[in-house]
């Protein structure tokens, strides 16, 4: 059937497709996050810069 590097090859596959997988799913829900919460706190700024520009 399997010769012993052979099973060692296989469980080294699928040790780096499982973590591929884990990582792909990771990063696509943390970068949305990420941006979005920068791009919000970007407009925040912004927004607080202008009132303090018509203020002043």
């Amino acid at each position: 059937m399997f010769d012993f590097d052979q099973y060692l090859g296989f469980l080294a596959f699928l040790t780096i497709l499982t973590i591929g997988f884990w990582l792909m799913i990771f990063l696509v829900s943390i970068i949305p996050y990420w941006i979005g919460g920068a791009l919000y706190e970007n407009w925040k700024l912004k927004r607080e810069a202008k009132k303090n520009e018509k203020n002043a």
